[in-house]
C-alpha cells in the first residue's frame, strides 16, 4: 500500500467518525422521543439551535465548555416547545416539528445579525481543545485517534448509556411502556405526560449536542444552513436502526461515511462530477428509507397524542 493510499484511508476513517458524530447524537435524541410516543421531526431545528447557542455561549464567555452548556440549553428550549405543543396541547406532531424547524432557522438568522452583525455567519470562537499530540503517539490507531475530537468519544459513550437505559433500567421500561401502551402504563401509575416530557427534553439535550458538535467541535463558528438536513438524516438512521441506539449508530456511521467520501473525493484517481458526491449522503438516505419501509416497526403509540382519562 502506497503512503498516499494509507493517508487517504486513515483520513477517510477519521472523517467518517467525525461526520457521524452529530448524527449519532441526534438519532439517539430521536430514539428517546419516539420510544415514548412523540414523533420528533423537529430534530433539524433543535440541532440548528444547539449549533448557534454553542457558538453564542463560547462567544459570550470565551469558554468553549460553556458553549456546550449553551448548546444543550438551546436544544432543550426548542424541544420543550415541541413537547408542550405535542403533549399538552395535543397538536399534530409532524406539523409542530416542521413549524419548529422553520422557526429555528429564522430565529437563528435574526440572532446572528443582532449578535454578530452578519445574518449568514458568526465570527470565530473558542473551540474544544483536543490532545492531538498525545493520541498521535499511540501505536497503530493513533493516526486515526489524533484527528478526532471529544464529541466523537462522548457520542459512543452515549450510545452505550442509552442502550443500558432502555434495556436495563426501570426508566427505560417506563419509556417503552408509554410508547407502546400509554393507557396501560397510566393504569399502572406511570406518568405518561411526565415520561414523554422527559424523553422529548432528552432529544433536546442530545440534538443540542449534535449541533454543538458541528459548530464548536468540527468547526469554530456558526454558518447559515450548516446543519443542512442532518436532522432528517438522523431520523432516517433512527428508522433504519429500528428505534434501537446501537443499530441507529451503525446507520449513522454509514451516512457519515457517505459524507466523508464526498470530502475525500478530490483525492480519488477516478473523477466524477462534484455534484454527485455532494448529493450522495442524501441519495443514500432515500435509498435506505426505500429499503427499510415496511421492515421496521415503530412504537405502537408513536405519534398518537394521549389524553388522560380517555377511553
Amino acid at each position: 500500500m502506497s503512503n498516499e493510499t494509507r493517508i487517504l484511508i486513515i483520513g477517510l476513517i477519521a472523517s467518517t467518525l467525525r461526520m457521524a458524530t452529530p448524527l449519532i447524537f441526534a438519532s439517539l435524541g430521536g430514539v428517546f422521543s419516539e420510544k415514548s410516543g412523540v414523533v420528533n421531526i423537529a430534530l433539524e431545528g433543535i440541532m440548528t439551535a444547539g449549533a448557534f447557542f454553542a457558538v453564542l455561549g463560547s462567544h459570550l464567555t470565551g469558554n468553549a465548555w460553556m458553549g456546550i452548556l449553551f448548546g444543550i440549553a438551546g436544544g432543550m428550549i426548542f424541544a420543550a416547545i415541541h413537547a408542550f405543543l405535542s403533549i399538552h396541547l395535543q397538536a399534530e406532531q409532524v406539523v409542530s416539528g416542521v413549524g419548529i424547524n422553520v422557526f429555528a432557522a429564522a430565529f437563528v438568522g435574526f440572532m446572528l445579525y443582532k449578535v454578530f452583525g452578519n445574518p449568514s455567519q458568526s465570527e470565530a470562537v473558542a473551540s474544544i481543545p483536543y490532545p492531538t499530540e498525545f493520541f498521535a503517539k499511540i501505536p497503530v490507531i493513533g493516526a486515526v485517534l489524533k484527528d478526532l475530537n471529544w464529541f466523537v468519544w462522548l457520542a459512543f459513550i452515549m450510545v452505550i448509556v442509552s442502550s443500558y437505559i432502555f434495556n436495563k433500567t426501570p426508566l427505560g421500561l417506563r419509556i417503552k411502556a408509554v410508547g407502546e401502551h400509554p393507557k396501560a402504563a397510566d393504569t399502572l401509575g406511570i406518568s405518561v405526560y411526565g415520561i414523554r416530557y422527559f424523553s422529548v427534553l432528552m432529544s433536546g439535550v442530545l440534538g443540542g449536542l449534535g449541533g454543538a458538535t458541528l459548530s464548536i467541535g468540527i468547526l469554530n463558528s456558526f454558518r447559515e444552513n450548516m446543519v443542512s438536513g442532518r436532522g432528517f438524516i438522523a431520523l432516517a438512521a433512527m428508522i433504519f436502526g429500528n428505534w434501537k441506539p446501537k443499530n441507529a449508530m451503525i446507520a449513522c456511521l454509514l451516512f457519515g461515511f457517505a459524507e466523508a467520501l464526498q470530502l475525500a473525493a478530490q483525492g480519488f484517481a477516478f473523477k466524477l462530477p462534484q455534484e454527485f458526491y455532494a448529493a450522495f449522503p442524501y441519495l443514500l438516505t432515500m435509498l435506505v428509507l426505500v429499503g427499510v419501509v415496511g421492515k421496521t416497526q415503530a412504537p405502537a403509540a408513536d405519534g398518537v397524542p394521549y389524553k388522560k382519562g380517555q377511553r
